[in-house]
């Protein structure tokens, strides 16, 4: 039975951390924001009202900003509140374990988007236009129209993608960033005087990453499935470079080509 299309006026967010914050952000000019936070924080100046959870789940947008490990008890609580057409939207750096638990857990008379805005507080403090956003359409027809707001009014890129695809590539683009950024921080203090360009690039990444909640950095190695694949690669690719400049290896091609197979597929092309 096709769910009941209606009218988009109100968004609730459940997590009002630093991205439910930046979420609200950017929503509240164009539609009422409610939000639900276990330990609710100011709004800086965002036109938002602070709620309880079941009102937050009667808005027709909800939006789960929360980390993954918690996603389970939040839609557990949210359950018998949310109304028949609702779109339910998740937020996190992982896909595929969110969007299955998504199907699992929430009623079948709502909408569910799995999402993943590829920007953070930190990278989109100048705004979020022109950043990219992956989208996972899972169940329900609202997911077009939405996408198109998101790249009409709030200028996202918006690439529509399956979950297993999202966490092959981000495995590789969050897993490594996230890795080597935590390597480079043990390291400090670092040099800071006489750099090169690609050495302050480095850095710029490292410290987009730094202050990433803890759940994002143990969801991004954790909560992905083909991450523990990427780490193994890497650290073994890394102690060959090791072992040629200890003299155990001669001769290594010094950027070799990845085997064709285990390039993750494309993250697909944009959608609508």
């Amino acid at each position: 039975m096709p769910l009941k299309r209606r009218s988009l006026r109100t968004v609730g967010i459940v997590g009002f951390g630093a991205f439910g914050g930046l979420v609200a952000r950017h929503v509240a000019p164009h539609c009422r924001v409610l939000a639900f936070d276990v330990e609710p924080r100011e709004a800086e100046g965002v036109a938002v009202t602070f709620c309880d959870l079941p009102t937050v789940a009667r808005c027709d947008v909800v939006v789960l900003a929360v980390p993954v490990s918690a996603l389970v008890k939040v839609i557990r609580a949210l359950h018998p509140h949310l109304r028949a057409g609702t779109i339910v939207i998740d937020v996190g750096s992982v896909k595929i374990e969110p969007v299955r638990v998504m199907l699992e857990e929430l009623p079948p008379h709502v909408e569910i988007i799995g999402s993943h805005p590829l920007f953070g507080p930190q990278s989109a403090n100048d705004g979020v236009a022109g950043h990219r956003i992956a989208w996972c359409p899972v169940r329900g027809s609202s997911a077009k129209r939405i996408a198109a707001f998101l790249r009409r009014v709030l200028r996202l890129d918006v690439i529509r993608t399956t979950p297993d695809a999202h966490d092959r590539e981000m495995a590789v683009v969050q897993g490594l960033t996230h890795l080597v950024a935590k390597v480079l921080v043990r390291m400090e203090p670092l040099p800071s005087r006489m750099t090169t360009r690609s050495f302050d690039l480095i850095l710029q990444a490292t410290n987009m990453v730094r202050h990433d909640a803890p759940g994002v950095y143990e969801a991004i190695e954790r909560a992905n499935p083909h991450a523990a694949a990427v780490r193994e690669r890497f650290f073994t690719l890394a102690d060959e470079v090791r072992g040629a400049l200890d003299g155990r290896q001669h001769n290594p091609a010094p950027f070799p080509e990845p085997a064709q197979a285990e390039l993750a597929p494309p993250l697909s092309v944009p959608a609508y």
